[in-house]
């Protein structure tokens, strides 16, 4: 049986989880709502204050479906109780973000500024003009929104100018050597 599958997960206070009848599992918490439908292979029974997973095949694409499933529940309780975040730096000589309302609009050394609108799942702050916060109650969208902004301008590296996250560590390149004799 999977480790990771057949860990129970404990709901705390101040979270509601639900599952219907076709395997779709809904987590309410202080943050707000998430869903997410998990196989039918898979069974989730909600006891108590814990939330257990089993299967009903040992075939492994459905073993593979069982940690995945748990770890989906598992990241939405996290999701509606703290909530994820992303932190991201901007690096360069007049690169820079400002936030206007709800667009934030980035300097990165193109002709025309780069505007990054929020969204309804995800929020964008900007507590200094080289770092930019992401954060929302999916953690995959908040990933994948990271991502794109991120792709605006990716870190080069020669100098390392662009957008990392903050724990990004960027492996530099020498330059070009002088001349051959």
């Amino acid at each position: 049986m999977s480790r990771i599958g057949r860990a129970p997960i404990t709901v705390p206070a101040g979270v509601e989880v639900k599952v219907t009848d076709n395997n779709v599992v809904t987590v309410k918490g202080p943050k707000g709502t998430l869903e997410q439908s998990i196989s039918e292979n898979i069974q989730v029974a909600v006891e108590d204050n814990t939330v257990l997973l089993t299967r009903n095949s040992e075939h492994p694409e459905i073993r593979a479906l069982h940690g995945l499933s748990r770890t989906l529940i598992y990241n939405m309780i996290v999701g509606v109780t703290e909530g994820y975040k992303k932190e991201l730096e901007i690096n360069g000589v007049g690169y820079r973000a400002s936030k206007e309302g709800k667009k934030v609009v980035l300097n990165l050394g193109f002709s025309h500024p780069v505007v990054v609108e929020e969204n309804d799942d995800v929020k964008i702050d900007v507590p200094a003009p080289n770092k930019l916060v992401i954060s929302g109650i999916d953690k995959q969208k908040v990933g994948q929104f990271a991502a794109d902004v991120r792709k605006k301008r990716p870190p080069e590296p020669y100098k390392g100018k662009g957008i990392k996250y903050a724990n990004e560590v960027i492996r530099r390149k020498e330059g070009k050597s002088g001349a051959k004799k």
